[in-house]
């Protein structure tokens, strides 16, 4: 692309009043040409504002920027590396801001998403599903927060695999700071992006907006720990309106770190415990992944939470002798309980619990 029509994608991408959507809705009906007319000179029939000084000089610093180093990238929507997949959507970023490798944009991608304030299972949960999903060569995505995104990244850069953060502030920023050494690791083996000018600043409103851009360039959307009124809910919304799979890890009906969780599943989302389960759903050539993933995740699971499932028999048990038996604390007992139960070794009754015969 050219720097002259790159030019054009930023001015259309600056004008004030005239967001994604509506430009989307533009160029269905309209050429660029005929449209970056009527911004220059009729921006009031379009619903925008004309242009100001200051708008220029977002352009003049993005193209700075991009000329700064050989790993920044703006990619605007009809661009040729610009993601197929995110292009599909009512409301595609009009101008893309990459730091870092361009082709993991296009790679067949799992988002993982979750609490901000995850507890200590939901963090080795995230860890080992995302590094999973990259030894099935998925590229993780998600949002570089503080919680189960900062370990969805860990857990794919600790398989050596590719991951990508979503920003909701300038590529210039990180968000929040104290991530900012795990960005730089991210650089080297995936990429950073963002719709916000390189400079700006983090504000409130950018982060749901950012939500459909991590379930855009995936292939499905995984939420490993929610709370009811989480945000990553958000983004699993977004995903099934884009037509993407939704899946979520179960935990605990007494944590309610996973009330979100489990209002997916009884939405529909697929209920995950390994990344077997993902592969199913998911189209192309990761299905002929499965057969070994399933055939090595049976022999590390053939008898998931040993302690706990010996210690319910093929007749009634109640939970006080599960607990006596097992040794092992309340909550954790009814957490593997519930795991084991929607695994189908186990079945809830009044009483107790029975075990299952599995052939």
């Amino acid at each position: 692309m050219s720097l002259e029509q790159l030019l054009d994608w930023l001015t259309l991408r600056v004008v004030p009043g005239l967001g994604a959507t509506r430009i989307r809705k533009w160029l269905d009906a309209i050429s660029l040409e005929e449209l970056l007319e009527r911004v220059r000179y009729e921006p009031a029939s379009l619903g925008a504002k004309p242009l100001q000084d200051h708008h220029h000089h977002l352009i003049e610093q993005a193209l700075n920027w991009q000329a700064a180093k050989d790993e920044h990238h703006i990619l605007p929507l009809r661009h040729a590396k610009y993601p197929p997949q995110l292009s599909e959507l009512p409301d595609p970023p009009v101008v893309l801001f990459v730091k870092g490798d361009l082709k993991c944009l296009t790679d067949p991608a799992l988002a993982m998403v979750g609490s901000r304030r995850c507890t200590p299972g939901g963090a080795k949960v995230a860890t080992e599903l995302a590094a999973s999903a990259c030894d099935a060569d998925l590229t993780v995505v998600s949002g570089l927060a503080q919680g189960i995104d900062t370990h969805a990244h860990k857990g794919a850069l600790s398989a050596k695999g590719r991951t990508i953060a979503v920003q909701g502030c300038g590529l210039e920023r990180v968000y929040p700071s104290a991530n900012r050494r795990l960005a730089d690791q991210i650089v080297d083996s995936g990429a950073l992006v963002s719709e916000c000018w390189p400079e700006q600043a983090p504000q409130k409103g950018q982060f749901p907006k950012r939500n459909r851009i991590i379930s855009g360039l995936s292939l499905g959307t995984l939420v490993v720990e929610a709370a009811v009124q989480s945000g990553s809910l958000i983004t699993a919304r977004l995903a099934a309106e884009q037509g993407r799979e939704v899946f979520a890890v179960p935990g605990s009906i007494l944590s309610e770190q996973s009330g979100g969780c489990h209002r997916l599943i009884q939405q529909g989302a697929k209920l995950v415990t390994g990344i077997s389960d993902v592969l199913e759903e998911l189209p192309g050539v990761q299905r002929q992944r499965l057969a070994s993933l399933t055939s090595k995740d049976a022999q590390q699971t053939q008898l998931p939470f040993r302690r706990v499932l010996d210690s319910v028999g093929f007749e009634v048990t109640d939970l006080d002798s599960i607990l006596e038996s097992s040794g092992l604390a309340m909550e954790l007992v009814l957490e593997q309980l519930l795991t084991l139960e929607l695994q189908g070794w186990i079945s809830a009754v009044p009483g107790g619990y029975v075990r299952l015969k599995r052939s």
